[in-house]
């Protein structure tokens, strides 16, 4: 028997459990809906647990221990995390996992950035956010950036051999949103307002590149780049400047600021991505087996 293909993931949260839930599509039976149900719960109760949420009876290295199963090697591993919160709590998070997936098997390895171990050759395949590639190598041109389709086009190849196969469709958009007032009735909150507008623009200090990105820099010409307070909501620093991109799933608490909620700009996806330089056919294999929904068009490779 060939030896698993190495893939990395995401050590815990929304990413991490839409990769379980591509694997579990496309395995050949129902275990691996088992295995993605087990991590996902787990890692929901630890990270109530390090929110302090819910009280646990026993420590983490008890946890861990009931948590694994060392005679299995198809079951899941984790592992314990500082986390980078005030006290820098303990944080058990996802490992690894052996999944056979018929044509090929596959470990699945937890790492805090998949796309950089990628990008340094350590894996061929993994899974990431689509967010860390505009953060990190997407190029930065006049027109702007709207859906996973375009990042390869935007990749240098002498920068990275990194490319993106498609995204897993757990969509949250990086979102337009803007205050009402004082603007003319029936404006529309969307790129062409950007375009227009001069003044300041409210996002979080990380999206920088990403939101330039995705905008161009011919739209955010007059365009004044402002950050919240230290402990403000996002939304209420996006009201309190009149403009901003803040990633969003319903809109619901923007309301709640009066802000009105403009166009989707990009999805905030997890992508499977490959390293193009690597051209093992055990990798081939495993791009085939995983790589079986799009995301919302082709992208190409």
């Amino acid at each position: 028997m060939s030896e698993p293909v190495p893939v990395a993931v995401p050590r815990k949260g929304r990413p991490l459990e839409a990769v379980l839930e591509r694997i579990a599509a496309v395995g050949p039976d129902d275990r691996l809906d088992g295995l993605a149900d087990r991590v996902s719960n787990t890692l929901r109760y630890e990270k109530a647990v390090t929110k302090g949420r819910v009280d646990a009876e026993d420590g983490p290295y008890e946890r861990l221990i009931e948590y694994s199963d060392p005679d299995n090697p198809r079951q899941p591993e984790f592992t314990l995390l500082r986390d980078d919160r005030d006290g820098k709590p303990r944080r058990i998070v996802f490992d690894a996992a052996t999944v056979d997936l018929g044509e090929v098997t596959l470990k699945l390895v937890g790492r805090e950035e998949p796309f950089r171990a990628l990008r340094t050759h350590e894996f061929a395949v993994g899974f990431d956010s689509a967010d860390l590639v505009l953060e990190e190598v997407v190029g930065i041109r006049p027109g702007g950036l709207g859906q996973i389709a375009d990042i390869n086009e935007r990749i240098d190849p002498v920068d990275t051999d990194v490319r993106v196969v498609n995204g897993l469709g757990d969509t949250v958009y990086h979102t337009l949103m803007g205050r009402p007032e004082g603007i003319e009735p029936g404006t529309d909150f969307d790129r062409d307002f950007v375009a227009k507008y001069e003044g300041s623009l409210c996002i979080s200090p990380r999206y920088e590149r990403l939101v330039t990105a995705v905008l161009g820099t011919d739209a955010l010409e007059g365009v004044e780049f402002v950050y919240p307070n230290a402990n403000e909501e996002e939304e209420a620093a996006i009201a309190r400047t009149g403009l901003g991109v803040y990633l969003t799933v319903t809109g619901s608490t923007a309301r709640e600021h009066g802000l009105d909620v403009g166009e989707h700009l990009f999805p905030s996806e997890t992508v499977l991505m490959r390293n193009a330089a690597e051209h093992d056919p055990a990798v081939g294999r495993a791009l085939d087996a995983i790589a079986v929904e799009k995301s919302s068009s082709e992208i190409r490779v």
